[in-house]
């Protein structure tokens, strides 16, 4: 699990809850002034994730207006963008000259350099939303690029916006999964992924450094074939040719990730159906079925891959997954489970696309 911080207001005693949020908010961002008319008991949660330089903060709170006024800045400016996602309600930022609503499919940043008004929540509903703190000075861009970077209308839809949404969004659910060591890397991954959204808005896919170009490509692979991993045709060849590139420079790209492509499409596919055979709800569903699903297209070569991986086929997994669930889903299995080497229906005579 990450190293983070969490704050419930709940935790406090009401009169103090208001206050407590405000200086939270000035140390994880910039000093801010907050006014709400729900201050004599405000609520509000938020964990700050520690990712090394960087950090995130999922956050839930009711209707605020943020002020970060010419005078804080003079006072303090630790010189950071702030990334708002969205996931309820709507940020309303005024930055005198220019007004912007941000919604669940808009990119909301704000520049601790530059003075703006930030109304967060929508009447008596409260905001919730994951923010990313980035320092500056860890972007690929001049000054006068990043000065630019607030007024973009940039988009969580498709492209560089969604992985950053997806990444920020995994955060948000829980970090079970990693470890205080991984911050960093996580950091270094939203980064490049900020940057590269930056950039591509900005019209300068060319100011990314290679390294940073390449870690940006191979995310894009992975979200690709985890996209499409259900479809048949994912091979390396419709891979590489997605991303407009060769099957070799696509296996030099995963050298450096520690397993093949097609190993990682198998992997990911075989992953799949160990968790769908263990599922209730997919009990009835034949096994032949749930190996269809994930782009098996024959009872062989998907026993023999689950096999190898897991130490037993798929039908023993299932039965000692979900015990006496299993049954009705083994009898109808029955008549295609006892003999693995058959076709599946449809697909007489047909390989597995070259990833087993």
């Amino acid at each position: 699990m990450l190293n983070e911080t969490v704050f419930r207001s709940e935790d406090v005693p009401p009169a103090d809850r208001f206050d407590l949020w405000s200086e939270l908010i000035g140390r994880t961002h910039a000093p801010l002034e907050l006014v709400s008319d729900h201050r004599t008991n405000y609520l509000a949660s938020q964990r700050v994730l520690d990712l090394g330089a960087v950090s995130v903060w999922p956050t839930r709170f009711q209707p605020v207006c943020f002020r970060r006024t010419p005078k804080l800045i003079r006072r303090s400016d630790p010189e950071t963008l702030h990334v708002s996602l969205v996931t309820e309600g709507v940020l309303c930022a005024d930055r005198g000259r220019t007004q912007a609503a941000c919604g669940p499919e808009r990119v909301c940043v704000v520049d601790s350099s530059r003075p703006v008004v930030v109304h967060g929540g929508n009447g008596h509903l409260p905001h919730s939303g994951v923010g990313l703190e980035v320092p500056k000075a860890l972007l690929p861009l001049s000054r006068r690029q990043i000065d630019r970077v607030a007024d973009l209308r940039m988009s969580w839809h498709g492209g560089f916006g969604e992985l950053l949404a997806r990444l920020l969004g995994q955060l948000a659910a829980g970090t079970d999964d990693y470890r205080p060591a991984d911050g960093p890397r996580l950091g270094m991954v939203a980064v490049d992924l900020l940057s590269a959204l930056v950039t591509r808005s900005l019209d300068l896919d060319g100011a990314l450094p290679p390294e940073t170009s390449r870690r940006n490509l191979v995310l894009q692979i992975k979200a690709f074939i985890q996209q499409h991993l259900h479809e048949v045709e994912l091979t390396p060849h419709t891979v590489a040719a997605a991303h407009h590139i060769s099957v070799r420079y696509l296996h030099r790209l995963f050298q450096d990730e520690g397993e093949p492509v097609a190993s990682s499409i198998r992997r990911q596919r075989l992953e799949r159906t160990h968790r769908d055979l263990a599922d209730p709800a997919l009990r009835t569903l034949p096994v032949h079925q749930v190996a269809a699903r994930w782009g098996f297209v024959r009872a062989a070569d998907f026993t023999r891959a689950f096999r190898a991986a897991y130490g037993t086929t798929p039908t023993e997994h299932r039965r000692r997954a979900l015990g006496p669930l299993a049954v009705r889903a083994l009898r109808g299995d029955s008549a295609r489970s006892a003999h693995d080497s058959e076709f599946l229906p449809g697909n007489h005579g047909r390989s597995t696309s070259g990833v087993l």
